[in-house]
């Protein structure tokens, strides 16, 4: 018996016919309420579904495994498994081509012959196909896809059928794949680890490598964080802790990966430019080169759109949007304009709305600008986009089969091209411009850069064929892009290391980023000063940074300012948490602070 609760509740309606939560299940929900402070019904939103489905679903029978054929382990695979033998976190720092999956396969069979299943997650829903596909050729039918792109009702069938489900099982996702009702987990892979999809951007603001470890712990199991580009953060924990750093260099197709060279063009010498603005003539030949052999091409730019802003060259007018004050970006194809904050759309306009002269220029290039440069350029091609603004029947995996085999000659897209995809018949990769998140007012920015080329750049030379990159930088003088170059991962995150260190940035701090939205922007700095000097009296060791605007002054017609509040001790900023004024919104432990 439970006492009687303060408020009104309702009868017990109906006990479905369910097997129990696993308990290590429960004990995570009560971690997570401790860890990213949220109420119980945010936190068990994460486990469980909306409602459970209508009709019965009972776990489908499955046939014992079977042998199947497998690459030959390579020596780097060999040694990483060996050290692989115990319960615990292990950061497994892999090269592009090295075989991070094969690694994975292997450690999930074993925990497969052991009855235990096994938790593939990946950080784009766009990269689920590869990786199922991989695992589905050993373990069949005992692969589960879960994402948010499934319907409700597909999502609710999957959940009961895995909580009723009493063999092992292989599941394959995001970051709410780690949610699934497994009752024994005996490994869990976060592949690509350094991504920051992994951060959930609303309550309860979780990590899913954070969430991931707690669950490997309490099933006692084995975690492997594996990345060509180790977060600086985790890398420099697992030094501090001791924890295993496994190594992979060696490519596992067993060839030559030396067989692949990089080019790099000036952006800011034009006279290598005399055909297209964006597009060097470099660039432009190896691409016709390319596919005249049969090969694929990449064209990499991690900006959406035809062009990133329009003004009038005569008053000085841009386009911006209404609500959050915000450029806003022309798309070519729909001929309109759109806010990718809010999603505000508005029509292009043929002359000034200030001065009406027909002087309205469009500037800084995008994706789609792209594509009708190279459709230009090369007319018989067939072309394809990869980006954010793909409708669903647009996006990569609804086509990765034809882009693997080879049915699309010249891929062009953003980030969502760069993760882990392995393009056997890609021989050329082209990045449009180099310099795009170098410059954003943030403490990852240089970490956000090395980890986005590097990922592009490794799409070759993973040993399939003979293959180039030429790469179109505003500073090719930079040591970053020398490190990327040269794959000195040691010589920056050192250099990243004391750079934090000397202005206490994560790994030497916890980070707690406060916003309050305002009706004005006086309202808003008003209110994020007081904040700050209740805080700064409270008596606790931290340190207040602000109150400024947040990066995104405005959005939706409301003003942000924030504070950014450090503390040595994690408890510190929880207990702030506990204690905000109401109008206050928070984040602990976030990627970035912009």
């Amino acid at each position: 018996m439970v006492p009687k609760p303060a408020f009104n509740a309702k009868p017990v309606a109906e006990v479905p016919a369910l097997p129990p939560l696993p308990p290590q299940m429960i004990d995570a929900m009560i971690w997570m309420k401790q860890y990213y402070p949220s109420s119980y019904g945010i936190i068990t939103q994460q486990f469980l579904p909306k409602e459970l489905p209508k009709k019965p679903v009972d776990a489908p029978s499955l046939p014992p495994l079977e042998a199947s054929d497998l690459p030959v382990l390579t020596s780097d695979q060999d040694k990483v498994l060996q050290l692989i033998n115990a319960p615990g976190t292990y950061l497994l720092h892999g090269e592009t081509g090295t075989g991070k999956t094969r690694v994975y396969i292997e450690l999930a069979r074993k925990s497969l012959a052991a009855g235990k299943s096994a938790i593939i997650l990946t950080p784009e829903i766009g990269l689920t196909s590869q990786l199922s596909n991989d695992f589905r050729h050993v373990f069949k039918d005992r692969v589960v896809v879960i994402h948010s792109q499934l319907t409700e009702v597909t999502r609710q069938r999957l959940w009961v059928s895995l909580l009723k489900q009493t063999e092992p099982m292989v599941i394959v996702g995001p970051r709410s794949a780690l949610f699934s009702p497994v009752k024994d987990i005996g490994f869990i892979a976060i592949d690509e680890s350094h991504e920051t999809a992994y951060k959930q951007d609303q309550a309860p603001y979780y990590h899913a490598s954070r969430v991931a470890s707690k669950l490997a712990e309490l099933h006692k199991a084995p975690i492997v964080l594996g990345s060509a580009t180790p977060p600086v953060i985790d890398y420099y924990m697992a030094e501090a802790k001791k924890r295993p750093i496994l190594r992979m260099q060696q490519t596992a197709t067993g060839t030559d990966a030396s067989n692949s060279h990089v080019t790099v063009v000036d952006l800011r010498d034009r006279s290598k430019f005399t055909k297209k603005s964006y597009l060097s003539d470099e660039l432009i030949k190896a691409t016709g080169e390319t596919i005249s052999k049969g090969e694929q091409v990449l064209l990499f730019l991690n900006r959406r759109g035809t062009a990133r802003v329009v003004f009038c060259e005569n008053c000085g007018w841009q386009a911006a949007c209404p609500h959050c004050d915000v450029p806003l970006v022309y798309h070519g194809d729909t001929h309109s304009m759109r806010c990718h904050t809010c999603e505000f759309k508005a029509s292009s306009p043929s002359s000034c709305p200030d001065c009406h002269n027909a002087s309205v220029v469009f500037k800084s290039v995008g994706t789609k600008a792209i594509v009708d440069e190279v459709t230009r350029l090369f007319p018989d091609a067939r072309i394809m986009r990869f980006d954010t603004d793909n409708k669903k029947s647009e996006r990569i995996e609804q086509h990765f089969d034809a882009v693997r085999g080879g049915d699309v000659d010249i891929l062009i897209g953003t980030q969502t091209l760069a993760k882990g995809l392995d393009l056997p018949g890609l021989g050329l990769v082209g990045v449009v411009i180099a310099d795009t998140s170098l410059y954003f007012p943030d403490f990852t920015a240089e970490e956000r850069t090395y980890q986005l080329l590097s990922q592009v750049l490794g799409r070759v030379g993973r040993g399939h064929r003979a293959s180039r990159a030429i790469v179109q930088t505003y500073n090719p003088e930079s040591t970053l892009l020398k490190a990327i170059l040269q794959k000195d991962w040691q010589a920056f995150y050192q250099k990243e290391l004391d750079e934090r260190k000397t202005f206490m940035f994560p790994p030497f701090c916890y980070v707690l980023k406060l916003t309050c939205r305002r009706a004005s922007s006086s309202s808003a700095q008003k209110t994020a000063e007081a904040l700050a000097t209740d805080l700064t009296h409270r008596g606790l060791k931290i340190r207040v940074e602000g109150p400024a605007p947040a990066f995104h002054e405005k959005i939706q017609n409301k003003y942000q300012w924030q504070l950014i509040v450090k503390a040595k001790d994690r408890r510190e900023l929880l207990s702030i948490i506990t204690s905000l004024p109401s109008g206050w919104s928070y984040d602990i432990d976030p990627t970035n602070l912009l």
